[in-house]
């Protein structure tokens, strides 16, 4: 996701976002730091934390037998939540639909490729789960 956004910020000029500094800075003290506030090691903390923590969601869902394009659009959704929850519960971020186009597009589009990559590497690399097979049943004990 993030040699992707460097990619598309080279193209459109768009600056760097500070919204996940504040947002972990509101969840962790209580606090909100003015929108001008641009602190770079809680920035990283807040993206890497939440990519891996949701992107370990995508780990569970391909061991659990959710797999493929339809699991890895499912699971764009779940992380556009999870950082619209975040910055809004803490009323660092402002609503999406308050956005402009551009930011709604571009914000969906670097999330939608995080989770078609992470879905792709979780479907390749975790095994699916001993009690699952590959049509997603369960194996269980014959019931007589």
């Amino acid at each position: 996701m993030t040699i992707g956004e460097k990619a598309e910020q080279a193209v459109t000029g768009r600056p760097d976002s500070y919204v996940p500094a504040r947002t972990l800075t509101a969840l962790t003290t209580g606090r909100r730091l003015p929108g001008s506030a641009r602190p770079p090691v809680r920035n990283h903390l807040m993206h890497w934390g939440t990519g891996a923590a949701v992107g370990a969601l995508r780990g569970i869902w391909a061991a659990s037998g959710l797999r493929g394009w339809r699991a890895s659009a499912w699971h764009t959704s779940v992380r556009l939540a999870t950082d619209q929850t975040l910055e809004n519960v803490t009323g660092v971020g402002a609503p999406p639909w308050t956005w402009s186009r551009r930011d709604q597009v571009v914000d969906v589009g670097h999330k939608a490729v995080y989770s078609f990559v992470t879905g792709a590497l979780a479907d390749r690399l975790v095994p699916l789960a001993p009690d699952r097979r590959p049509d997603g049943t369960a194996r269980g004990p014959r019931v007589r």
